[in-house]
């Protein structure tokens, strides 16, 4: 069996100087059909390892609800990596940050007062089963077993976030008691007390940064005086968030720094290789006093774009390995033009009026207490008196839609600080609140979501609240067998259309003269879209689609300003900063 392991300034493959050229791609984000494509142009643009998170909450959504199948299958994962003849990099966390939603930490987790990233017994123990759990997964496939996983981080960018010792030492017991045997590894951004807090003796110290190598790199030194210096975060690009500009890097620059870092004899984690896309309701947010919830693409300016073909930066990161590496002479195949057409949405009536919870409470109750893992709330109460008056929220998290009678009145947006609105005379109130997306990075890990604290006219606090959680898959499937059109008055309407493919194919679906909500196709769920932009397309993987006939299905949470759906042939992520 190979040997790897750590030298006195390299990584050491069967005793033998070997610089790790990795790029991220995450499993997660990626249709499970199209992973052999990815990987097999990771190799291509000569790349010789495959790094990915591991997401704990797409793994146990819900206590004990265990699934390492299907979307989850990480062993057939790191299989497909190893039939490349590649090496692979595990990164388990338990956080990952990595924009997706929560940090990638379940909500069953992260509900309530509990400590979070720390040594407290309660969470050390569920983050203990969590990562036995993935080990079972990992341990067989390391390299000196004859598997591709030559490197296993621990935790991910502690240092800003605690310094608590005796967590990142429990999650090393546990990595080891679990038969993981390959380097240890930590990362950090290269500052001096984030080096210091987030590792261990004991731990070999990698850096995050896209930029200053060199500088970078000697400031990585100070903290790892012995063994490989290595990027194992090296940022080629950014996430977008919506109402915000589509972010990208300069390739030339980019090429230099990671032309800079290999001329170095650095290691490096090209951060992302293949960012793919937040399907579904996985998006992340941030909030550094502004909350800032992200788009549903995660092309991240990536040498593979979202929908999995090479961009300029796939050829000139190609052309900077292959000065340090051998690069193999097969290229890409050229992508095929993809379907552009048009067909008319046809009104499939309402989708949020389902029964009022029969659940009375004094307060709203949260998504956490309804343990509601789906992006809708709808909170109903009578009004006194039938009056109207100056409505007050102490906090709303993260968007919501007030009407009083069925008749729209006004929103309360985190973004905006909005907690107040007045409303007219009537019976009953309703606020149908959104869950755009939960914080992944910092202290605001694991808040919770929906109606928070009281809720008041003219100060007077309301009570009698129904909470009524809303899931748009099942509502979507549901949608998606009606027959008959129906337009129904002023509430979220669902929309259909039919269209016809010869053969499976990708497919971007032009959302611009669409207001808000999600969309499917087949049943799968493609994600949020959004006009406040700058994300204009949602990608349809070519797996989701058939040979034939499809069914797109539009759960609008405001109005369409054109009943079409527009298929286009290439990406539109939104305007770019000068």
């Amino acid at each position: 069996m190979t040997s790897f392991s750590l030298g006195a300034t390299d990584f050491l493959r069967d005793g033998v100087p070997h610089q790790v050229i990795s790029g991220a791609l995450h499993y997660f984000r990626v249709h499970p059909d199209q992973w052999q494509d990815r990987i097999h142009k990771a190799r291509l643009m000569g790349l010789n390892t495959i790094e990915t998170y591991v997401a704990w909450n797409a793994h146990e959504p819900r206590r004990g609800d265990w699934d390492a199948s299907g979307w989850n299958d990480l062993g057939r994962f790191l299989d497909l990596v190893h039939a490349e003849g590649m090496d692979a990099i595990v990164r388990p966390g338990p956080y990952i940050c990595a924009e997706w939603h929560n940090g990638g930490l379940p909500v069953w987790l992260t509900g309530g007062e509990r400590e979070l990233r720390s040594s407290e017994p309660a969470f050390l123990a569920d983050v203990s089963a969590y990562l036995r759990r993935v080990y079972e997964i990992v341990a067989p496939r390391q390299i000196d077993r004859g598997g591709p996983v030559v490197l296993v981080q621990i935790e991910n960018e502690y240092g800003a976030y605690g310094a608590d010792k005796a967590y990142l030492e429990a999650l090393v017991a546990v990595t080891r008691d679990s038969g993981i045997t390959v380097p240890l590894t930590t990362v950090d951004q290269p500052v001096d007390q984030m080096l210091a807090d987030g590792s261990l003796p004991d731990l070999h110290k990698t850096g995050s940064f896209g930029s200053r190598s060199v500088e970078r790199l000697e400031t990585l030194r100070k903290h790892q005086p012995t063994g490989p210096l290595m990027c194992s975060e090296f940022w080629d690009g950014w996430f977008d968030w919506w109402g915000g500009v589509h972010h990208t890097t300069d390739v030339a620059a980019a090429a230099s720094d990671l032309d800079a870092l290999l001329a170095a004899g650095a290691s490096v984690n090209i951060y992302m290789f293949h960012g793919g896309t937040n399907f579904g309701l996985t998006n992340g947010a941030n909030d550094k006093g502004r909350y800032l919830p992200l788009v549903t693409s995660y092309d991240y300016d990536a040498p593979l774009d979202e929908a999995g073909e090479p961009t300029s930066k796939f050829f000139a990161f190609r052309e900077v390995i292959s000065r340090y590496a051998p690069v193999p002479e097969e290229l890409p195949a050229a992508a095929a033009p993809l379907p552009a057409f048009e067909v008319d949405l046809t009104p499939a009536g309402a989708w949020t009026d389902a029964a009022a919870s029969p659940l009375v409470t004094d307060r709203p109750q949260t998504f956490d207490e309804l343990a509601h893992l789906s992006a809708l709330v709808r909170y109903d109460v009578e009004l006194p008196g039938n009056d109207g008056g100056l409505l007050t929220v102490e906090d709303v998290r993260d968007l919501a839609w007030v009407s009083v009678d069925g008749q729209h009145v006004g929103t309360l947006s985190r973004t905006r600080h909005d907690r107040a609105v007045r409303i007219p005379a009537g019976r009953t109130l309703s606020i149908l609140v959104e869950d755009q997306g939960r914080v992944n990075y910092d202290h605001r890990l694991g808040e919770e979501k929906g109606l928070i604290g009281v809720v008041a006219l003219d100060g007077t606090p309301l009570t009698g609240w129904r909470s009524t959680p809303l899931d748009v898959r099942p509502i979507a499937a549901e949608v998606g067998a009606r027959q008959d059109s129906v337009l129904t008055g002023s509430g979220p309407t669902a929309w259909t259309a039919d269209f016809t493919l010869e053969s499976a194919s990708d497919l971007f679906l032009d959302t611009a003269s669409w207001s808000k909500g999600y969309a499917f196709v087949n049943g799968f769920f493609l994600g949020r879209y959004w006009r406040n932009g700058p994300q204009r397309t949602l990608y349809v993987p070519a797996p989701a689609t058939l040979a034939g006939s499809n069914r797109l299905v539009v759960l609008e949470l405001e109005h369409v300003l054109a009943p079409r759906a527009k298929f286009v042939p290439a990406l539109s992520l939104g305007v770019t900063e000068e």
